[in-house]
């Protein structure tokens, strides 16, 4: 992770440098572009994961299923894509874009600030995962009803779960020309 960068972006969502990923959140991180993915089952169950205990943001907070950076120059579908395989040993063929616009910020209570432009991406997959224990100390298998009894639940979850009201059948896939211009790659 030290010699990972993420993507800064202007409030116009545009790229304008990047940072290493070991530093850039802080007490006054700058907007920079992120996503989140939703694993959805054959039954229309999600995934949720909750963050190892040793990672510097949100430690131990339960979340949608993966979440993570481009990076420079990488297709956000690919960052996707690669992040369910470190985080959740799941490949999967397709990853299907819900919300290209979404932005949040959040603060922890110890000040760390959490500062994206993070589009959100829908994935069908089945199975066990085999998670990373230095990303991932656990998970389950929700019924999408039940998502929002979850306690602990991640800050961008649930503003995610504020637009995705529905359950991920139905949730539309978006035009990805919608996406910020920094995701546009």
């Amino acid at each position: 992770m030290s010699d990972e960068r993420v993507v800064l972006v202007d409030e116009g969502g545009h790229a304008i440098g990047t940072e290493a990923k070991a530093t850039v959140h802080h007490a006054s991180t700058p907007l920079h572009l992120a996503f989140s993915s939703y694993v959805i089952d054959a039954a229309g169950r999600v995934l949720l994961t909750q963050r190892a205990f040793e990672k510097p943001t949100w430690p131990g907070v339960w979340t949608n299923s993966c979440c993570g950076h481009p990076l420079p120059d990488e297709p956000v579908e690919h960052a996707v894509r690669r992040r369910l395989a470190d985080e959740l040993g799941i490949v999967v063929d397709s990853v299907e874009l819900v919300l290209p616009e979404f932005r949040y910020r959040a603060e922890m209570p110890t000040g760390i600030v959490e500062n994206e432009i993070c589009p959100v991406y829908r994935v069908w997959w089945t199975g066990d995962p085999t998670p990373n224990p230095a990303e991932v100390a656990a998970y389950r298998w929700v019924e999408w009803h039940e998502l929002r009894d979850v306690p602990d639940l991640s800050p961008w979850c649930l503003l995610q779960l504020d637009v995705l009201s529905t359950p991920p059948v139905d949730w539309p896939i978006a035009d990805p020309t919608r996406l910020p211009p920094a995701a546009q790659v």
